[in-house]
């Protein structure tokens, strides 16, 4: 009796290591923010909508605004990264507050999962094109890939240019600016 306890008590045991192994283990790294933005394929669809009429009007020669919104480009981020094979992190969230885009999300490494948070400064090129640096990245206790900043920026501008789509050749930015939960550009059709 006193055998098949003291095997039941292993077993479980054991049980319970690989089971542990077998989840991921979150370990830390910066807070999330407190309101959570949504994903969504409208959220795709309305940016889209919204860059071909914007652009459509721009042929004119008008100046053309773009007012790009937290859901939208939080959505378009998602779904680049979900269509990744090893993406540099996953669950995004995108604010857009104080000139500056802040990147949420979370990185794996083997069983370990760790927030993550990317500060990121959006300019202009020579070119009227987004313009993306990094401002500081915080991976908790993982260290800051060497690769982030052309990967991130390659996302960003893939996004950028996933969303905009082929009615945006020749559109150039002029001006862009960030705050309020809204990433506004100004430019024209040249």
């Amino acid at each position: 009796m006193l055998r098949k306890k003291k095997s039941a008590i292993l077993f479980a045991t054991i049980s319970l290591i690989f089971a542990s192994l077998a989840c991921t283990m979150n370990i830390g790294g910066p807070d999330y923010p407190e309101r959570v933005i949504p994903v969504s394929q409208q959220a795709i669809d309305s940016i889209k909508a919204q860059f071909e009429t914007a652009l459509e009007a721009g042929i004119t020669g008008e100046n053309i605004i773009l007012t790009i919104t937290e859901p939208q480009i939080t959505s378009i981020l998602a779904f680049k990264l979900e269509n990744q094979n090893n993406p540099l992190f996953t669950e995004p969230q995108v604010f857009l507050q104080d000139g500056q885009m802040q990147i949420y999300g979370q990185a794996t490494q083997g069983f370990f999962v760790a927030n993550i948070n990317v500060m990121v400064n959006v300019g202009i090129d020579e070119e009227g094109q987004p313009d993306i640096h990094i401002a500081s990245a915080d991976f908790g206790p993982f260290p800051v890939p060497e690769s982030l900043s052309s990967a991130l920026s390659a996302i960003i501008k893939e996004a950028y240019t996933g969303a905009v789509g082929p009615v945006a050749t020749g559109f150039r930015i002029e001006k862009i600016g960030i705050r309020d939960g809204l990433m506004v550009m100004a430019g024209k059709v040249k």
